[in-house]
């Protein structure tokens, strides 16, 4: 069975419900588990535990980080106005060769996070994609392999290496489904809260 609850919501008292979620980063060691509660985000990982007020909350970068086993992750990375980091994946370990996507449930919190915070009065840094740095070393090295594909393709044209030419589209169009998707995905860029990336939301 996955991680994730099925009911996302609890209620306590008179209180509003609270919205839950919970992953595992790794086979070994506990659950991640947050809350989105009254008080603020409330967090237990790996024996500790705590509660940031909406408010201080000092930014959220959004961003899609497909792995080997799972093509579909997406991650949130919230810091405090502490200097605390926090990491929320939207993929839980369910065995040691099965990784499980928690889209709805991810997609839930994280809509439901940024909703409360807006309602907070946060003026928190909403970051979508990677860093401007890594994503034009990206750009670079993308361009750099395109070229020599492009060169190698000419060439098996030329001598008649018509195997070798199918095998190179073949290699071009997976590479360009799988790194282009990463490529557009993360195009680093500002957004607000009445307007999520729906790009890096499963």
């Amino acid at each position: 069975m996955p991680t994730s609850l099925p009911d996302r919501t609890e209620t306590s008292g008179d209180s509003a419900p609270e919205t839950r979620y919970v992953y595992k980063a790794s086979l070994i060691g506990s659950a991640h588990e947050f809350k989105l509660t009254d008080a603020g985000l409330s967090w237990h990982i790996s024996g500790k535990s705590g509660v940031w007020g909406y408010a201080d909350i000092a930014a959220i970068r959004l961003s899609y980080k497909p792995s080997s086993m799972q093509s579909r992750r997406f991650r949130a990375d919230l810091q405090g106005r502490d200097g605390g980091r926090i990491t929320i994946l939207s993929t839980t370990w369910q065995t040691v060769s099965l990784m499980v996507p928690q889209d709805h449930d991810y997609r839930a919190f994280i809509t439901e996070l940024h909703r409360r915070m807006a309602k907070a009065g946060s003026k928190a840094t909403l970051i979508a994609g990677i860093g401007r740095i890594t994503y034009a070393a990206a750009l670079a090295m993308v361009t750099l392999l395109g070229i020599a594909m492009a060169g190698l393709l000419v060439r098996a044209f030329a001598t008649g290496e018509w195997y070798g030419a199918l095998f190179l589209v073949g290699f071009v169009a997976l590479f360009s489904w799988q790194i282009g998707g990463f490529i557009k995905r993360n195009r680093p860029r500002a957004y607000d809260f009445d307007h999520l990336p729906q790009a890096l939301l499963p």
